[in-house]
């Protein structure tokens, strides 16, 4: 063939080949390739694996951002470099919260000028929003050291704060009042103390502090463009001990009355935990903390919240797994009410996940369908207690999890990125999902 006619056939080929439309998966994400960029009309939920935490970074259709969580636990615990807990992801080389920060910057609307809109704290554990230790660094001002949610505020603006109980701090009883209280967490007074000072710190420079409105639909909003997305909306599910009743904002008291001067009747910090929806047309995700639906032996009824909680919020598409999977959670009326067809596990410990929880997540008898897991992290010590169940039950067992819902809410898309590598790459894409019809 002449080499000008070579050359047309080529020109040709190339024409046909950008003109052709690429499988919906290819336009979502590539694997190997980096993540497309949010577009507007999108739902991203990503999931961010540091290892040593839960971090959530949510991108409603219109651009506002949303952290649930931002986790880092204290270095100085006795099994916090042991086989018991996640290696550091990508490496050591820096904080969680300076892990946190850096993937926020690379996938937000904004990149370098990232916002944070909302940042939500589930509850006051280290693995939901820090922990003080020795040693952590100073902030600019020096009023507050930089762990969790205070290192990630330090570096990246937060507009408002939610939390289960500000600005008191007073249920189930005063934590400003009884420095000598302990909760179980190493440091928890250090810790509390240094969440408040950063508040008060970012506070004066514009900061809201707010406590978060169990009930509400209008709370967590979206601040740029809402008028054009009117099927998403966030549903605040529960604060504390105050649950929705599904009928406008109205809750109720799901606990008894405590009695400040008997730890006893007292909830544990995992049941204050809060939960939201994220509603986008037919589509619903979950997340609820650290909230328990197993009561063990001793343990009062009220222990169990993630029934009255599974039954007001009705079936999901997606549902991260309470308690990262433990064994004191994900109980079998939450599994058979939510029939998600994804569950996602945060998880960073080798309690992660019970072996019992993961046959209520996987067998068909608490519902039919297929149903897809996927983890952050799968340790060793997992995979030796439970056997060949876990690698036939997951998806994927390491990574950082996005889920990308598309305009309208109608399908959506699970994307794993490579947590060993700074720049994430993708390493597999799962999709589409078609979202459960809903009235």
């Amino acid at each position: 063939m002449p080499v000008h006619k070579m050359f047309r056939f080529a020109a040709l080929f190339i024409i046909i080949l950008a003109g052709a439309q690429l499988p919906a998966s290819a336009q979502i994400a590539t694997p190997g390739n980096p993540l497309p960029a949010w577009k507007e009309g999108y739902l991203d939920l990503h999931h961010i694996n540091t290892g040593w935490g839960d971090a959530a970074f949510y991108i409603f259709p219109d651009g506002t951002t949303m952290l649930f969580d931002a986790g880092e636990m204290n270095p100085t615990g006795s099994r916090a470099f042991t086989p018991r807990n996640a290696a550091m992801r990508p490496n050591y080389s820096k904080r969680a919260y300076e892990w946190i920060v850096e993937y926020i910057k690379k996938v937000s609307p904004l990149k370098d000028k990232a916002v944070i809109d909302y940042a939500a704290i589930s509850h006051f554990h280290d693995d939901h929003f820090g922990s003080w230790y020795p040693g952590a660094k100073l902030s600019a001002t020096g009023k507050y050291n930089l762990t969790g949610i205070t290192g990630v505020g330090e570096l990246i603006p937060i507009r408002c704060l939610l939390d289960r109980d500000f600005p008191d701090y007073d249920y189930p009883y005063s934590i400003k009042r009884n420095k000598d209280r302990f909760s179980g967490e190493i440091n928890f007074w250090k810790t509390m103390q240094n969440y408040f000072d950063f508040i008060a710190a970012q506070q004066q420079k514009g900061m809201k502090a707010e406590r978060f409105k169990a009930g509400s639909r209008s709370q967590v909003h979206m601040k740029y463009h809402a008028r054009q997305y009117p099927a998403f909306y966030v549903q605040n599910v529960k604060a504390n001990g105050l649950i929705w009743t599904g009928r406008d904002s109205a809750t109720a008291s799901f606990f008894p009355p405590v009695d400040t001067a008997n730890p006893r009747s007292w909830p544990s910090e995992n049941g204050l935990s809060l939960v939201l929806t994220l509603n986008y047309g037919p589509f619903t995700y979950y997340t609820g903390g650290d909230c328990g639906g197993i009561v063990s032996y001793g343990d009062e009824w009220w222990e169990d919240v993630e029934t009255p909680v599974a039954k007001v919020v009705g079936e999901v598409d997606i549902a991260t797994l309470d308690h990262h999977g433990n064994r004191d959670a994900v109980n079998e009326f939450q599994v058979k009410t939510f029939k998600p067809r994804v569950w996602i596990q945060q998880s960073w410990s080798s309690d992660h996940p019970g072996e019992e929880v993961l046959r209520r997540l996987t067998t068909p008898y608490l519902y039919e369908g297929p149903r897809d897991l996927f983890t952050t992290n799968m340790l060793d010590a997992n995979k030796y207690v439970i056997g060949t169940r876990v690698d036939h039950s997951y998806k994927s067992l390491q990574g950082h999890i996005v889920v990308r819902v598309l305009p309208g809410g109608k399908e959506y898309y699970v994307i794993i990125l490579d947590d060993s590598r700074e720049d994430m790459p993708v390493k597999d894409v799962f999709g589409p999902y078609r979202s459960k019809s809903r009235q």
